[in-house]
Protein backbone atom coordinates (compact mmCIF):
# COMPACT_ATOMS: atom_id res chain seq x y z
CA UNK A 1 0.00 0.00 0.00
CA UNK A 2 1.55 3.49 -1.12
CA UNK A 3 0.68 6.14 1.18
CA UNK A 4 1.30 10.14 0.29
CA UNK A 5 4.11 11.51 2.21
CA UNK A 6 2.37 13.74 4.86
CA UNK A 7 4.46 16.91 4.88
CA UNK A 8 4.52 18.42 8.96
CA UNK A 9 5.55 22.02 8.92
CA UNK A 10 8.28 23.07 10.17
CA UNK A 11 7.03 24.00 14.17
CA UNK A 12 8.66 23.44 16.79
CA UNK A 13 5.60 22.93 18.70
CA UNK A 14 1.65 22.05 17.73
CA UNK A 15 -1.48 22.01 19.12
CA UNK A 16 -3.92 19.40 19.38
CA UNK A 17 -6.27 20.36 16.35
CA UNK A 18 -3.02 21.00 13.90
CA UNK A 19 -1.73 18.01 14.87
CA UNK A 20 -5.91 16.50 14.33
CA UNK A 21 -5.32 17.64 10.71
CA UNK A 22 -1.70 16.41 10.03
CA UNK A 23 -2.83 12.74 11.00
CA UNK A 24 -6.52 12.80 9.75
CA UNK A 25 -8.16 11.54 12.85
CA UNK A 26 -10.06 13.58 15.52
CA UNK A 27 -8.90 14.88 18.79
CA UNK A 28 -10.92 12.43 21.11
CA UNK A 29 -8.50 9.81 19.03
CA UNK A 30 -5.36 11.11 19.62
CA UNK A 31 -6.27 11.74 23.25
CA UNK A 32 -7.10 7.67 23.78
CA UNK A 33 -4.06 6.93 21.50
CA UNK A 34 -2.12 8.94 24.37
CA UNK A 35 -3.78 6.34 26.96
CA UNK A 36 -2.76 3.40 25.10
CA UNK A 37 0.93 4.28 23.86
CA UNK A 38 3.36 5.71 26.71
CA UNK A 39 5.42 6.54 23.44
CA UNK A 40 2.92 9.24 22.25
CA UNK A 41 2.78 11.24 25.49
CA UNK A 42 2.58 15.27 24.74
CA UNK A 43 3.57 17.73 27.44
CA UNK A 44 1.36 20.46 28.12
CA UNK A 45 1.58 24.25 28.84
CA UNK A 46 1.02 26.65 31.37
CA UNK A 47 -2.67 26.48 30.64
CA UNK A 48 -3.19 22.57 30.59
CA UNK A 49 -3.18 22.87 26.87
CA UNK A 50 -1.40 19.67 24.87
CA UNK A 51 1.76 20.91 23.09
CA UNK A 52 2.95 18.19 20.82
CA UNK A 53 6.42 17.91 19.12
CA UNK A 54 7.39 17.22 15.45
CA UNK A 55 8.54 13.32 16.95
CA UNK A 56 5.05 13.16 18.75
CA UNK A 57 3.61 13.77 15.17
CA UNK A 58 5.51 11.16 13.42
CA UNK A 59 4.89 8.85 16.25
CA UNK A 60 0.80 9.83 15.77
CA UNK A 61 0.87 9.27 11.90
CA UNK A 62 3.32 6.21 12.86
CA UNK A 63 0.27 4.86 15.29
CA UNK A 64 -2.42 5.60 12.42
CA UNK A 65 -0.49 3.59 9.88
CA UNK A 66 -0.53 0.57 12.38
CA UNK A 67 -4.03 0.44 13.01
CA UNK A 68 -6.21 2.09 10.16
CA UNK A 69 -3.42 0.33 7.25
CA UNK A 70 -1.79 -2.46 8.75
CA UNK A 71 -4.92 -3.29 10.55
CA UNK A 72 -2.95 -4.02 13.83
CA UNK A 73 -5.00 -4.49 17.27
CA UNK A 74 -4.09 -1.89 19.44
CA UNK A 75 -1.96 -4.63 21.48
CA UNK A 76 -0.62 -5.46 18.01
CA UNK A 77 0.67 -1.89 17.56
CA UNK A 78 1.83 -1.66 20.99
CA UNK A 79 4.13 -4.50 20.94
CA UNK A 80 5.57 -3.32 17.08
CA UNK A 81 6.23 0.52 17.87
CA UNK A 82 8.12 -1.30 21.01
CA UNK A 83 10.02 -3.76 18.82
CA UNK A 84 10.98 -0.73 16.20
CA UNK A 85 11.78 1.75 19.20
CA UNK A 86 14.35 -0.81 20.76
CA UNK A 87 15.88 -1.15 16.88
CA UNK A 88 15.22 -4.71 16.80
CA UNK A 89 13.41 -4.11 13.89
CA UNK A 90 16.67 -2.28 11.91
CA UNK A 91 18.14 -6.28 12.16
CA UNK A 92 18.24 -7.73 8.91
CA UNK A 93 17.59 -12.14 9.17
CA UNK A 94 19.17 -13.74 6.25
CA UNK A 95 16.95 -16.87 5.25
CA UNK A 96 18.40 -20.60 4.87
CA UNK A 97 18.21 -20.22 1.20
CA UNK A 98 20.13 -16.28 0.62
CA UNK A 99 22.84 -17.60 3.41
CA UNK A 100 23.22 -21.53 1.45
CA UNK A 101 23.48 -19.23 -2.27
CA UNK A 102 26.10 -17.17 -0.41
CA UNK A 103 28.54 -18.87 0.90
CA UNK A 104 30.02 -22.01 -0.88
CA UNK A 105 29.04 -25.55 0.95
CA UNK A 106 32.19 -26.62 3.29
CA UNK A 107 33.02 -30.28 2.86
CA UNK A 108 32.11 -32.61 5.40
CA UNK A 109 35.73 -32.83 7.06
CA UNK A 110 35.87 -28.91 7.04
CA UNK A 111 32.52 -28.64 8.79
CA UNK A 112 34.00 -31.43 11.16
CA UNK A 113 36.69 -29.70 12.19
CA UNK A 114 34.68 -25.96 12.30
CA UNK A 115 32.42 -27.78 14.96
CA UNK A 116 35.01 -29.42 16.94
CA UNK A 117 36.23 -25.73 17.71
CA UNK A 118 32.97 -24.81 18.80
CA UNK A 119 32.15 -25.02 22.37
CA UNK A 120 31.00 -28.56 23.67
CA UNK A 121 27.21 -27.21 24.67
CA UNK A 122 27.08 -25.81 20.98
CA UNK A 123 28.06 -28.81 19.31
CA UNK A 124 25.00 -30.53 17.26
CA UNK A 125 22.81 -27.74 17.87
CA UNK A 126 21.70 -26.48 14.93
CA UNK A 127 20.28 -22.74 14.17
CA UNK A 128 17.67 -22.41 11.71
CA UNK A 129 18.49 -19.10 10.02
CA UNK A 130 14.56 -19.33 8.68
CA UNK A 131 13.09 -19.77 11.76
CA UNK A 132 10.77 -16.82 13.08
CA UNK A 133 11.61 -14.25 15.37
CA UNK A 134 8.84 -14.20 17.33
CA UNK A 135 9.12 -17.78 18.15
CA UNK A 136 12.40 -17.75 19.39
CA UNK A 137 12.69 -18.12 23.40
CA UNK A 138 14.42 -15.28 24.96
CA UNK A 139 18.24 -15.90 26.04
CA UNK A 140 20.05 -14.31 29.21
CA UNK A 141 22.37 -11.89 27.58
CA UNK A 142 25.28 -13.72 29.19
CA UNK A 143 24.20 -16.95 26.88
CA UNK A 144 23.92 -14.32 24.21
CA UNK A 145 27.12 -12.74 24.66
CA UNK A 146 29.09 -16.30 24.89
CA UNK A 147 27.13 -17.62 21.41
CA UNK A 148 28.41 -13.93 19.84
CA UNK A 149 32.03 -14.96 21.14
CA UNK A 150 32.12 -18.63 19.47
CA UNK A 151 30.33 -17.34 15.89
CA UNK A 152 33.49 -14.54 16.39
CA UNK A 153 36.20 -17.48 17.51
CA UNK A 154 34.49 -19.52 14.45
CA UNK A 155 34.83 -16.62 12.11
CA UNK A 156 38.16 -15.85 13.24
CA UNK A 157 39.20 -19.14 12.35
CA UNK A 158 37.83 -19.02 8.64
CA UNK A 159 39.32 -16.20 8.30
CA UNK A 160 42.60 -17.29 8.82
CA UNK A 161 42.11 -20.25 7.09
CA UNK A 162 41.29 -18.02 3.86
CA UNK A 163 44.71 -16.01 4.27
CA UNK A 164 47.00 -18.69 5.02
CA UNK A 165 48.62 -20.52 1.82
CA UNK A 166 47.11 -24.17 0.58
CA UNK A 167 50.12 -26.83 0.29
Amino acid sequence: MSHPITAIPEKLYFKIGEVCEIVGVQAHVLRYWETEFPMLQPQKNRAGQRTYRRRDVEMALRVKELLYDEQYTIAGAKKRLAHDTRGAGKLKVVGSETAAAAAPSPDPQQRSTERATLPARERGREFPASAPVKDAKPASLKQIAEELRGLLALLDKTDSDLKSPRR
